[in-house]
């Protein structure tokens, strides 16, 4: 009896992760699109802006996150949902998980 429970309860987990983990495995899809024109397809981590200010448009199917600080550090100046853009003054760079 023990030795079904051990059994049903990794099954148990092993179909919990496979619902949970799909959405979070993988990259956003769509195109982050910077001001004057730099299209990244399918973007992934973190971006640095072109030029300043920041003008970005998020055409993806994830939130991407704007910083004040180059490498995605320091404040976050705004959250971009997909389909939204913003223009930042401040803005230096950009992350999409």
């Amino acid at each position: 009896m023990r030795r079904l429970a051990t059994v049903l309860g990794t099954f148990a987990a092993a179909g919990a992760m496979a619902i949970a983990l799909p959405n979070a495995a993988f990259a956003a899809t769509g195109q982050l699109i910077f001001a004057p024109g730099q299209f990244i397809q399918n973007p992934s981590g973190c971006y640095n802006a072109p030029i300043f200010p920041l003008i970005v448009q998020n055409e993806t199917n994830k939130n991407a996150t704007v910083y004040d600080g180059p490498n995605c550090t320091g404040n976050v100046l705004a959250t971009v949902p997909p389909g939204g853009g913003t223009t930042q003054e401040f803005g230096s760079s950009v992350y999409v998980p």
